[in-house]
Order: structure tokens, then sequence, then C-alpha cells
């Protein structure tokens, strides 16, 4: 649920803090006031797409911020888990737009992408705006909303899955049988996997051939570097560290005598003493060691200029050889056992579409089954909401194809009559933008309950309409805020009038610039915005009486 939404020089808004609550929460005001700017502000904080254009005039970004309460939201805490971003029951979302275009976003304070605000945002809000219902023109959408209302998504899913699945080993099929002669390849794998196998080495092999190389090649400095620091040591110089040591420790010796507080000092340096000649028996060690061995240095940089040929052979990195002849090895066995391979691929399609026809059909009658009860509770809907008499079916076409498609084997189209006695058609030919949009709220209703997602969004949803069926949109809106939170942007008093809370933006000036203002209406200030959008500019003693009784009867429902 939605807690708070916070904008800052967004648009015409300077700043505004708004708390939300349960319920219906209805949003007036006057045309061109800005009425939509908190959808606006929701939207982008789901992660749509912004331009300069959003930010204030004169000012060098907009922030964006929304906090929500997870408690009944368990697909969003899970995904918030997955992505390492979850901080408890709560889920602050924050956004900051430029004026030279650029969009930073973070989730909980930390910074994400907008591709991650937007998967979130699926989880936490669903946006209706005043446009959408024309996505019900569109047949994906159509069976996009009956594989939702049938919750069998998961299993259209897992056919989609089959069929692409199906497709995927045909090309597998179609490239090993359609490249012909295999023996000039095989011949050229051949000799690829039998050079890299000779020369390409592990990524620690390969360190350790570097390290071999550097130590050769500078065999000569490392000698007389460690020679140098052994005469420093232990040389045969009065200044040599040990012989200076050794006439410390003498010397602490004898002043311990006197103040044995310097017994301790005196230990120290015998205990460098002891370090000194370790080190110099180590720098000894490492001389006897170095190999100054020209023939072995040579073939070191042979085989590093090998593998940088093969590396730019190949155009990989020389970490990557070995990997490559694993690969080029997988390709060659494939290669010489083609005609097993094709009759195991053979077997598995058939397979596949064995599992897809049964997944399929099985998927077909639960849509047909949610077809009938989203048909019949759309149309009971669409009675209520001024289409009388109206029916709304939805048609499943059996589709011709022999091969295994994602979408099934059926196609949806959304059929509608308006008025009594007339055939369904269908709706993409028939419907008027007013029904599209009562249609859309029906089965908003019918499938109110099939997610978690805990707030719904419906940016004047309800233009075309008026009267009794306002009245009615308004009474179903409020029932599906009775549900889960619901915000609603509207110009009509009857819809105005159901809500839980009410907020009012108008839009005034300071001087020097227009701003709107969003403020949270008490009982009176109520009133009086249901008697502004009943009456007009006069509102009388009547009209007043009219909005307290609409206010009323809506609360009283």
């Amino acid at each position: 649920m939605l807690r708070s939404l916070y904008v800052k020089d967004f648009a015409i808004v300077g700043e505004a803090d708004i708390a939300f609550g349960a319920g219906m929460t209805v949003v007036t005001g006057e045309t061109g006031a800005g009425k939509s700017l908190m959808v606006d502000a929701l939207l982008l904080l789901s992660g749509a797409r912004a331009d300069a254009g959003v930010v204030r005039a004169g000012c060098d970004r907009a922030e964006l911020a929304a906090e929500f309460d997870l408690a009944g939201a368990p697909a969003a805490r899970a995904w918030l888990a997955a992505e390492e971003l979850d901080d408890g029951d709560a889920c602050q979302l924050r956004r900051v737009i430029r004026t030279e275009g650029s969009s930073r976003a973070w989730i909980n304070g930390r910074p994400v992408t907008l591709g991650q605000l937007g998967a979130l945002g699926e989880h936490l809000i669903e946006i209706h705006g005043q446009h959408e219902h024309q996505a019900l023109l569109d047949r994906n959408h159509q069976m996009g909303l009956l594989d939702a209302f049938g919750t069998h998504a998961d299993a259209a899913q897992s056919v989609a899955a089959l069929a692409r699945r199906w497709r995927e080993i045909g090309r597998r099929i179609e490239a090993i049988a359609g490249s012909g002669d295999h023996g000039e390849r095989v011949a050229v794998l051949e000799r690829q996997v039998e050079e890299l196998d000779r020369h390409a080495l592990s990524p620690e092999k390969l360190s350790e051939l570097n390290d071999t190389h550097k130590r050769l090649a500078n065999a000569g400095q490392l000698l007389q570097g460690s020679s140098s620091i052994g005469e420093l040591i232990d040389g045969d110089s009065e200044f040599a560290l040990r012989r200076s040591l050794a006439r410390a420790h003498t010397e602490l010796q004898r002043l311990a005598e006197i103040d044995p507080a310097l017994a301790g000092a005196a230990e120290l340096v015998d205990a460098a003493q002891i370090q000194l000649g370790e080190v110099a028996d180590a720098l000894s060690r490492y001389q006897d060691s170095l190999d100054l061995d020209p023939e072995r240095l040579a073939d070191a940089e042979t085989q590093i200029a090998k593998l940088h040929e093969l590396a730019r052979k190949h155009r990989l990195p020389m970490d990557a050889l070995k990997p490559r002849a694993d690969e080029l090895r997988a390709e060659l066995d494939e290669l010489r056992n083609a005609g097993s391979l094709l009759g195991e691929l053979e077997r598995e399609r058939e397979t596949v579409r064995t599992q897809y026809a049964t997944a399929a059909k099985t998927l077909g009658a639960a849509r047909a089954k949610a077809a009938r009860k989203l048909g019949a509770e759309v149309s009971a809907l669409m009675g209520e909401l001024g289409m009388t008499g109206g029916v709304f079916a939805v048609e499943l076409e059996a589709l011709a194809k022999d091969e295994p498609d994602p979408a099934g084997l059926e196609r949806c189209e959304f059929l509608v009559s308006a008025n009594p006695g007339q055939t369904p058609r269908a709706l993409r030919k028939v419907a008027s933008g007013g029904e599209l949009s009562r249609i859309s709220l029906a089965i908003e209703v019918a499938a109110l309950g099939l997610d978690d997602v805990g707030t719904m969004v419906f940016d004047e949803v309800d233009s075309g309409i008026g009267g009794a069926v306002a009245e009615v949109v308004g009474q179903k809106l409020r029932r599906l805020g009775a549900a889960r939170q619901t915000l609603c942007v509207t110009h009509l008093p009857q819809v105005a009038a159901q809500g839980h809370q009410h907020f009012k933006v108008s839009k005034g000036s300071d001087g020097g610039a227009t701003l709107t203002k969003i403020e949270a209406l008490d009982d009176k200030a109520r009133r009086d915005e249901i008697a502004r959008m009943l009456g007009g500019i006069e509102i009388t003693k009547a009209t007043l009486a009219h909005a307290r009784q609409m206010l009323e009867h809506a609360q009283a429902g």
C-alpha cells in the first residue's frame, strides 16, 4: 500500500508531501489544474521514461519519492530479497530527473536501474490511464487478461516454453542436416583442437609461465640486487648491519648490567640479529637458485609468442584459449556423430511436441472455463454500469497451425453487444470510447483479488459517462477500495463522493510563476468541492445541500 508521495520541482508543483490511507482516495480539481500529476509521478517512480520537460521551469532537477507498506505484498518482498534490496516491511522508491535529461533511481537508498524500478513497480502498483482501455482492442492483451482472470498464467508460460524448445530443437536439426558434407569442417576442427591442446594453458599455468618469463628476463638484475642487499646486511664492511647490531647488542648488555631497565632493549636487538641472519641466508639461497639460462628464456618467449598468435587467430584473450578448445572439441564430436545426434534430436523434438500437446490441451480447457465465467461476470457488471441488456463474451478460436505455437492452441477475441437483441461482435469493431472505459472497469472489478498488487490507480477512467451510471462507477471503485488501496483521479462528483479520502488540486501564482497546490480536504471543504463539481461557478444553497446529501449517501453505503 502507498503510504506517502513526495514531489519537488515537478512540472508545476513546487513541493508537496502527500500521505495516503487505505480505501479509495479521490483527486479532483478544475481542468488544467494538474490532477494527473500524482499519476505521472507514480508512473515515473514505476520506471517510466522521463524527459527534461518534467522539471519545473527555472530548477535544476525534479525529485520524486514514494514509500510503500509491504505487509500485504509478498511478491514485492520476494523480489526485493532476490535483488538484495529488502529493508523490512517498508520500501522507498526515489528518482531524480535533471534538466539535461539524465535520471537516477534508488530503492531503499540503493542505486538501481530503470529496469529494476519497473520490475518492482509491477508488484506494487497498477496504473490505469485515461486511454489505457484502448489496450482492450489488442487480441494478445485480451488473452493475457483471460489467463490472468483464470489464474493459469503459469500454465500459459509452460506452454510457451515448450513451443520455444520445440523450435530450438528444429533449428539445431536444420543446422546439422543442412550443412552438407562435414568432412572439411571436421578436418579444420581437428587441426584447431590439436593446436590448442598443444599450446593453450589454464589460467594458473599461464600465470606461472608469465612469472617464469619475467624472472628469467630479469635474472641479471635480480642477482645483482640481491647480492648488493646481502653485502649490506652481512658483508665485509665494518658498517654491515649484522656487525653494527652485534656492537649495539654488546653495548646494551653492558649498560643493562648498570640499569636492568635496558635488558628488554638488548633482547629486541638480539632478536633483530637473528632475523637479519635469516634474511642473509634466504638471500644466499635465492642467489643460488637463480637461473641465468638463455635457452629457457628463449623457450618461454617462444611459447608466449605462440599464445599471442593463437589469441589473435581466435580473437580471444590468452586465458580463454583453453575453454575455446573444449568448445571446438564439443562441435567436433557433434559433427563426427551427426547421424546419431540427428536421431536423438528428432526423438527429443517428438517428445517435446507430445508434452506441448498435452499442456496446451489442458490450458485450452482452462481457458474455455475462464472465458465462460468472465463473460457472465462482465455481462452482469455491464448492466450495472449503464449498458442494460448488453452482453460480453470471450470467443476462443482454434488455430490451424500444425506446429506448436507459444500462445497455445487458440486465439482470443472479446465480443460485445451493447444493446439487447444484437449479436455480439468483436469489441475492436463496435465499442465506443465510453463503452470501452466501462468494460475495462467491469473487467477490473471481475478480476478483483487475483493478484497481490496493493495499490490501483485510475486516471479519469470514468470519462464519457455521467448521471446514475457515474454513481454506479463510483460505487464499484469504492468496492475496489474496500479490498485494496484505490487512487482515482476524477471529474465526476458522483465518483468523488464515494472516496474515503479526498485531495483537491488547484493552480495559482506566486507572482512570478504558476504553481499547483495539493491539499487534503476536511468534511466542509469536501462538501464545497463536490458542490463546485455539481454547480460550476455559482454555488447555491441547493447545490451545497445536494453535495452534502450526496456525500452522506455515499459514505453510508
